[in-house]
């Protein structure tokens, strides 16, 4: 039986699980090989996020128990993206991003400590009440903007004499910090750019966004575009066209494709690891199809896992209507 990898959970926009990511690849590790990634949709965070950690802000890494003894629960729980990188570094750190070793390791520990802390703390304050303004009504988005940019003249001017914030060499400060400017530049491109004042952060920042570092952790397996679908949830496919009938409607009755709830008897739905096989079989001709997020917590009605008769597999079939407020989300497949 193959070990339990550690499991991520992350968002592939969100600034903290860039950094965590960026230092998980450092250490050499791949998703599906060293861990699962699971990603997630902040608007309907999977049950599995929510037990394992009380804020349920990504990135969260849940360890395995180690083999040959219980652990407690928060003993495995890495719970935010500075936790998730230190795991990652200790394990293997090829580039010392961490400057352990250095002739001056305290000093440059310390170093790293305080820029991450600037942008944790009073650069993010501004970036949000900046880039959201419509979240923090009543506060000047100019004058954070203002604020964000005196931050960035002093790290611009701490990179003019190596090309990094530490010097010539890119360090965990690095790392944790490029993808909140990058986020910061996103809310305005073309008023970043013409920050004339700002020409080393500038040019630290366009390596981070052209080189193959953030690539790699914004495609592919590091960032897929889908959420992944929790085994606590059902999901059934719905033709669009029933799907807008029954929100106007307020219910949802039909069983499958051609087939109402009032002939079959209950509505079929699938299992997480189900969906593909039952959309190839029943639904790639069907034009606009819609992929249901059920929370079966939310049904009216009994849910039986039953086998179906040609497999013998087992799916899960609602024996009632849907009600809307049990579907989480309507998504094009």
């Amino acid at each position: 039986m193959a070990a339990a990898l550690p499991i991520l959970y992350s968002f592939r926009r969100c600034p903290y699980a860039i950094r965590a990511r960026l230092a998980l690849a450092a250490a050499g590790l791949k998703p599906g090989l060293d861990l699962e990634l699971r990603e997630v949709h902040l608007g309907r965070k999977p049950p599995e996020l929510l037990e394992a950690s009380a804020k349920a802000t990504v990135p969260v890494l849940v360890l395995p128990p180690e083999a040959g003894g219980p652990a407690e629960a928060a003993d495995l729980v890495r719970p935010d993206s500075l936790a998730v990188m230190e795991w990652a570094l200790a394990l293997h750190d090829p580039d010392n991003l961490r400057r352990s070793g250095e002739s001056d390791a305290a000093g440059e520990r310390a170093r790293i400590a305080a820029l991450i802390e600037q942008n944790d703390g009073v650069f993010k304050h501004h970036l949000d009440r900046f880039k959201y303004a419509h979240r923090h009504p009543g506060d000047d988005p100019e004058l954070h903007r203002g604020a964000a940019l005196e931050i960035l003249r002093g790290w611009s001017a701490a990179l003019e004499p190596g090309g990094w914030l530490l010097g010539e060499r890119p360090s965990l400060a690095d790392v944790a910090v490029l993808p909140f400017v990058r986020q910061f530049r996103l809310a305005d491109a073309e008023g970043f750019d013409r920050q004339n004042d700002l020409a080393p952060l500038q040019d630290w920042l366009q390596r981070f966004l052209q080189g193959p570092d953030l690539a790699a952790v914004m495609a592919g397996s590091w960032a897929p575009r889908r959420a992944w679908r929790s085994r606590r949830w059902i999901y059934h496919l719905a033709l669009a066209g029933e799907w807008r009938q029954a929100k106007a409607a307020g219910v949802y009755e039909r069983s499958t494709r051609g087939q109402s709830l009032q002939e079959v008897g209950f509505i079929h739905a699938s299992g997480a690891d189900q969906v593909e096989v039952t959309y190839g079989r029943f639904y790639a001709d069907a034009g606009e199809v819609l992929l249901l997020t059920i929370d079966p917590d939310r049904l009216t009605a009994p849910l039986r896992w039953e086998p179906a008769p040609d497999t013998g597999e087992c799916f899960p079939h609602i024996h009632g209507p849907l009600p809307l407020e049990a579907v989480l989300a309507a998504e094009p497949c």
